[in-house]
C-alpha cells in the first residue's frame, strides 16, 4: 500500500545508491532490512535486529524509552553488525507516538476541505494543533455495483440531506519528528522519509485485494490492531498488553529470572503437555486477553459497516514462541495465518527456514525498504 501521506517528512535526497535500508525502530528492538533492486525484483542483501532493552539496563525483550544519544547508538551498532552497505534508507516510528482517526465531513472541494480538516482535528487532538505535522486522505467511496439487484436496492436522495465522505487523518508531534531527525542525524544515514509503521506493515503483508483483513501486530510492550479493506486503513486500535507481559507473567508464576522466563516462552510455548500445563495456562491469560480485545474490534466493525473481516494477518516480533498460531486459530471465526512479508523479496534458499520463524518480526523494516525501493529510478 501507498503511503498516504507523502506530503510529510519527505525530503529532499536523490538517490544514488541501488541498495536502500528500511528501519524499524521499536520499544524493545531495532530492526534493519537492506534490500536492492535487479530486474525489477527486490533482492534481499542482509537483515539483523539488536535488543534495546541492555542499552538501559534491562533485559533483552523489554521495552524501553531510550534516550536520543543512546537509541542513535544502538543503530550505529546493528548497522555496523549488520554490515550494511549503504545510507539511503527510511524509518519507521512506532504507532504510539503519533494519532492516526477516520472522520466524517460534508462532501466539499478539496480546498474547502483542506480549510475544515485542521479546525475538526483539533477536536481529537490534546495538543494546540500548532504543534503538529498534520495530513489526511479522502477516503474513494465504495465501488458500485452495476447488477439489476443493486440498481434495485439504490436508495432515492433523501432532500436536504449533506453527502459526505470519510477522511484518514493523521497528526504527529513536532517534537517526535524532531527527536527522529536528531536519531537519524547521529546515526550518519540519510532517510528520505519518517513514517508511521502502520504503512509500513501493510505494505509489506496485505495486497490490493478484495475483502477486509486484520492485522494483529504483537509487540513487547503492546499489540496494534490494523483494519485494512481495498489497501486502506478503515480501523486502528492498540491494546496495552503484549509479549513481554508473558515472560513478566512467566518470571511470577513460576519463580525464575525474566531471561529465564524468556528463554522458557520461547523454547516452550503455549503448546499443550501434561508437564507444562503452567506455563501454557500463564501464557493463555495474556493471550486470551489480547485475542478477546481483538474480537471485540472486528465484531464491532462488522456491525457498523455490515462488512465481513475475510482473514487475520499475525505478525510483529512477539511472535517468536510456539503454539501462538493454534492458539490464535481458536480464538477467531475467521482465517488465521502468519504474515509473511519476506515473500515479497527474493532471498537465498538456506535463509527458507529461518525466514519462515522470524519473517513476521520484520514487517515494518521490509515495509520501509520498499516504499525506498520504489523511489530508485
Amino acid at each position: 500500500m501507498d503511503n498516504p501521506f507523502k506530503k510529510i517528512f519527505q525530503g529532499m535526497l536523490k538517490p544514488s545508491n541501488p541498495s536502500v535500508l528500511g528501519i524499524d525502530v521499536g520499544s524493545s528492538s531495532i530492526k534493519v532490512v537492506q534490500l536492492k533492486k535487479k530486474g525489477g525484483k527486490a533482492i534481499l542483501e542482509t537483515y539483523g535486529e539488536l535488543a534495546l532493552g541492555p542499552y538501559s539496563g534491562l533485559e533483552m525483550g523489554r521495552a524501553t524509552n531510550l534516550p536520543t544519544d543512546r537509541l542513535s547508538e544502538a543503530l550505529k551498532d546493528l548497522l555496523r553488525e549488520s554490515k550494511t552497505s549503504t545510507k539511503q534508507c527510511g524509518v519507521a516510528i512506532p504507532i504510539g507516538s503519533s494519532m492516526v482517526t477516520m472522520i466524517e465531513l460534508p462532501k466539499v472541494s478539496e480546498k474547502e476541505l483542506a480549510q475544515m480538516i485542521p479546525l475538526e482535528a483539533r477536536k481529537y487532538i490534546p495538543v494546540p494543533i500548532s504543534e503538529v505535522s498534520l495530513d489526511w486522505w479522502v477516503i474513494p467511496e465504495e465501488p458500485m455495483e452495476t447488477s439489476e439487484q443493486s440498481e434495485a436496492q439504490t436508495p432515492e436522495p433523501v432532500l436536504g440531506r449533506v453527502e459526505k465522505v470519510q477522511v484518514l487523518i493523521v497528526a504527529i508531534h513536532n517534537e517526535v519528528i524532531s527527536r527522529y531527525q536528531d536519531i537519524i542525524a547521529k546515526s550518519g544515514i540519510e532517510a528520505s522519509f519518517i513514517e508511521i509503521e502502520i504503512f509500513s506493515t501493510i505494505r509489506a503483508l496485505i495486497d490490493k485485494s478484495p475483502g477486509a483483513v486484520m492485522i494483529i501486530d504483537l509487540g513487547a510492550g503492546s499489540t496494534k490492531l490494523y483494519i485494512v479493506d481495498r489497501g486502506i486503513v478503515r480501523n486502528s486500535h492498540t491494546i496495552n498488553r503484549g509479549s513481554q507481559d508473558i515472560t513478566i507473567a512467566l518470571s511470577s508464576s513460576l519463580g525464575v529470572s525474566i531471561p529465564e522466563a524468556e528463554n522458557i516462552k520461547r523454547s516452550f510455548g503455549a503448546v499443550q503437555r501434561t508437564d507444562e500445563k503452567a506455563v501454557v495456562d500463564t501464557i493463555s491469560l495474556t493471550t486470551d486477553f489480547i485475542f478477546s480485545e481483538a474480537n471485540r474490534v472486528l465484531q464491532n466493525y462488522q456491525k457498523k459497516y455490515n462488512k465481513n473481516i475475510s482473514k487475520i494477518v499475525l505478525a510483529g516480533g512477539g511472535l517468536g514462541y510456539k503454539g501462538l498460531l493454534e492458539l490464535a486459530k481458536h480464538s477467531f471465526e475467521v482465517e488465521v495465518i502468519l504474515g509473511e512479508p519476506f515473500s515479497k523479496v527474493e532471498f537465498p534458499a538456506f535463509l527458507e527456514p529461518t525466514l519462515r520463524m522470524t519473517g513476521s518480526e520484520f514487517s515494518v523494516a521490509i515495509g520501509v525498504a520498499l516504499r525506498r525501493l520504489q523511489e530508485l529510478p
